[in-house]
């Protein structure tokens, strides 16, 4: 039996390629998108939704599905200001949840960031912090949070600061083992191939899968 997926943030660098993945498997026959903006993106599997992310009523009624991915997210830098960092990275995943919830969705999964804590001292932290605890007391069958570490691929927009970590953690990669491992740079196709498998489990409960973990997840498919 297949099931329809449904993506929030497709067009973000993860999102992008976690759409690739839901469209060329034979395990979802439809797949939603929820977007702000229409793409040129085509496909028979494909249904794309352009809606208002700050009025539920625009979308709420379109959900249908198994499995809600959301793969939402920007920086303070690209926002703006903490108040509209916060709208998409809290208020509109836990919105599309809640929504998501009432319509039956079992199960859902999102990208938060390693060291997300809601009591951290860094905003950023704090924020995903606080989406993941929201997310917890959602009545999904399974709630699946996805830690990754810096996360490498072709980004649309460059961002200088980026671009040198991800340098410095090539450089650094090899020595961090152990529990250490955690910390290595991962690439967007890895954590995309993991939100997919993980969905295809039927997990229950609350799940926090840290970047190590998300990394051997694709080398157990490489194996």
């Amino acid at each position: 039996m297949t099931k329809i997926a449904v993506i929030i943030g497709s067009s973000g660098l993860t999102g992008s390629q976690l759409l690739k993945t839901l469209l060329s498997s034979n395990v979802y026959h439809k797949v939603i998108s929820f977007v702000r903006r229409s793409s040129k993106i085509s496909h028979p599997k494909l249904v794309q939704y352009v809606v208002d992310f700050d009025n539920p009523q625009s979308y709420e009624n379109l959900i249908e599905g198994n499995d809600m991915f959301c793969c939402l997210g920007t920086t303070i830098k690209k926002a703006g200001t903490e108040e509209a960092f916060e709208k998409v990275d809290l208020h509109y995943p836990i919105q599309f949840a809640k929504a998501a919830a009432n319509k039956g969705i079992k199960q859902f999964s999102i990208i938060s960031t390693l060291g997300a804590n809601p009591k951290s001292g860094n905003f950023y932290l704090r924020t995903k912090g606080k989406c993941e605890d929201e997310l917890r007391k959602l009545p999904f069958q399974s709630i699946s949070i996805f830690r990754p570490s810096l996360l490498l691929g072709n980004r649309k927009e460059f961002r200088l600061g980026e671009k040198l970590a991800e340098y410095a953690m090539r450089i650094l990669s090899v020595f961090l083992v152990g529990s250490l491992r955690k910390y290595r740079s991962i690439s967007i196709k890895k954590v995309a191939y993991a939100m997919f498998q993980i969905a295809q489990q039927n997990t229950v409960g609350y799940h926090v899968y840290e970047s190590d973990e998300i990394s051997d997840m694709s080398a157990q498919r490489e194996n």
